[in-house]
């Protein structure tokens, strides 16, 4: 398989991928993604796809410190908003890490990741990696598998964010979907919810 298709370019600004002003917002904006996602629909939810043994992706080695590409726990879910999906997340996790690193990981169910991880003083948040994947991307495949859908109209926008645990490591990739664009910016409760969010990002030490 030809390396750009197997490995989408990363960057590490936002500007390397030349987003329009309202997907940079999504793209950059400091808070967890469920709160914003939350606060911009009426019925949030995370649709757990699966959860159990995988292969690394090509372009995850270099960022989870794999030699080769071996096998990881992972866990894929959609977040929907008013029961559309929104955003494809895909989790790996190298199986070096224990049980003390991570946790909660194996017992999210439906519940949040990133809530988890935005709440935990232990946790370390590297800064944000960003892309467009193209539909060859294995993500842009899986997304596309679940959806039911043959392609997408063109690349997809992602972003990727490295977390430390102890000793443990566990990458996250959020693919925003198509239906991304058409969430409104009414917030119920918008005003409240971002300051709290900022806070723990705050106190969790948090950067990116």
């Amino acid at each position: 398989m030809a390396r750009s298709v197997a490995h989408a370019h990363w960057v590490e600004h936002v500007n390397g991928v030349n987003p329009s002003p309202e997907m940079r917002g999504w793209l950059t904006d400091r808070i967890s993604l469920t709160v914003k996602l939350i606060a911009r629909s009426s019925h949030f939810r995370v649709h757990r796809l699966t959860q159990r043994p995988g292969l690394c992706l090509a372009d995850e080695l270099a960022a989870v410190k794999l030699q080769r590409r071996g096998r990881v726990r992972e866990r894929e879910v959609l977040l929907e908003c008013d029961g559309v999906p929104v955003v494809f997340a895909h989790t790996i996790v190298p199986l070096n890490a224990t049980a003390s690193d991570w946790p909660f990981f194996g017992s999210l169910g439906e519940r949040s990741l990133g809530t988890t991880l935005f709440g935990d003083p232990q946790v370390m948040r590297g800064s944000l990696h960003f892309a467009r994947l193209r539909s060859e991307h294995s993500l842009v495949r899986r997304a596309c598998d679940v959806l039911g859908v043959a392609r997408f109209g063109g690349p997809l926008y992602a972003r990727r964010c490295l977390f430390r645990r102890k000793n443990g490591l566990l990458l996250v990739t959020e693919v925003f979907l198509p239906a991304i664009a058409d969430i409104g910016t009414r917030g119920k409760g918008l005003k409240n919810i971002v300051p709290a969010a900022e806070h723990a990002v705050a106190e969790c030490c948090l950067s990116s």
